[in-house]
């Protein structure tokens, strides 16, 4: 591979704001996995935002790839799946598995999408000190004939339009909205641009916490739900902390605290099979590793306020809650599913403009 632009590239990022910033492109925050597309015809490489190499996990987006994008360049974007009409985190998460025979099962029971949105290489022209607006134009034209599963992320710079995408994708399993400066350069590894998150509040039960990695104070908070018939489902965790502040939730917590799980709403958690019925804290995953998934188990008894920005299926958070404050006031069994709030469904085809995507 030959290319003006050579792997491994750090994708640029984004910071979080409040509110949507004026006079910039505007894209949807899409939630799978970014990807940078390196093609120098018939070599194609994946490669991630750690830089380690996606292409072995995704053979059928290979393919496509190989089929659709110009024979030589470089494209940042991100890999998706979608089902019933929005994206499935679950289901992407599932194609990273060391078996080949698994990954080709699952190519073709759960084929993957790439949304490109930025150029960054075009033959032999590097377009990392280009403006935006130039690479966007270039992007266009490039991918111009571009077909499921292969597509060109939308964009605008009418304010008004980021706000209506803001409030409707999120129906599909988007994220939110990102804002990059017209004129902004492609660079590596920085926060340049912003991004625009839905925030919501819900009070939880703390029903356990994880010990940081540094020693015997606080890592995690364990954040568990009520569901319909009654059993705590864990949901996720609230873990930023300023490091006095975890020492002190290991002495405030202590009253607490169980001897053992016995008799504990979680007390199956090391039980493999128990995790296919119910949500517990522990789940083997091929993330995890041989990291520690102990936790000390508390009692169900103290309810928290956390902030979340959407939830994954709508069952659990899919990224970290954000602690608010303790709610004294809350009775821990009125910490339902109910009380969280459910976007409105949003094709995620109107978004691509292709009515029958997977």
């Amino acid at each position: 591979m030959d290319l003006p632009v050579m792997p491994p590239v750090k994708p640029m990022l984004a910071k979080s704001v409040a509110k949507i910033p004026p006079g910039m492109q505007y894209e949807a925050k899409w939630d799978g996995f970014r990807a940078i597309v390196f093609r120098d015809r018939s070599e194609v490489e994946l490669g991630s935002r750690t830089s380690k190499p996606l292409t072995r996990y995704f053979p059928e987006l290979v393919a496509e790839l190989r089929k659709q994008v110009p024979e030589r360049c470089v494209l940042d974007g991100e890999i998706v799946i979608a089902r019933n009409g929005r994206l499935d985190f679950d289901a992407l998460t599932e194609r990273i598995h060391p078996a080949e025979s698994r990954v080709r099962m699952l190519a073709g029971k759960t084929p993957a999408s790439f949304v490109a949105f930025d150029l960054l290489a075009l033959d032999d022209r590097s377009l990392l000190d280009a403006p935006l607006t130039d690479r966007r134009a270039l992007l266009e034209r490039a991918l111009a004939d571009a077909a499921p599963p292969v597509h060109r992320a939308p964009a605008t710079t009418d304010i008004d339009v980021a706000r209506q995408w803001f409030e409707q994708f999120e129906g599909a399993g988007l994220d939110g909205v990102v804002a990059k400066p017209l004129t902004l350069r492609y660079l590596q590894d920085k926060r340049a641009m912003f991004k625009i998150k839905h925030e919501r509040t819900a009070d939880v039960v703390v029903a356990g916490y994880r010990f940081h990695k540094s020693g015997r104070v606080l890592g995690s908070l364990l954040l568990g739900l009520y569901d319909d018939q009654g059993r705590l489902q864990h949901v996720g965790v609230s873990a930023a902390f300023p490091m006095k502040r975890r020492a002190e939730l290991v002495e405030e917590l202590e009253p607490l605290r169980m001897d053992d799980v016995t008799g504990h709403p979680w007390a199956a958690w090391a039980d493999g099979p128990a995790h296919e019925t119910a949500r517990l804290p522990g789940a083997p995953s091929r993330w995890s590793g041989k990291k520690d998934l102990s936790w000390v188990p508390l009692r169900p008894e103290r309810v928290a306020e956390v902030a979340y920005d959407h939830m994954e299926n709508g069952r659990r958070f899919r990224h970290t809650a954000r602690f608010r404050r303790w709610r004294p006031d809350r009775a821990p069994r009125s910490c339902t599913y109910s009380q969280l709030e459910e976007p409105v469904r949003y094709d995620l085809g109107e978004i691509l403009g292709t009515p029958d995507h997977r």
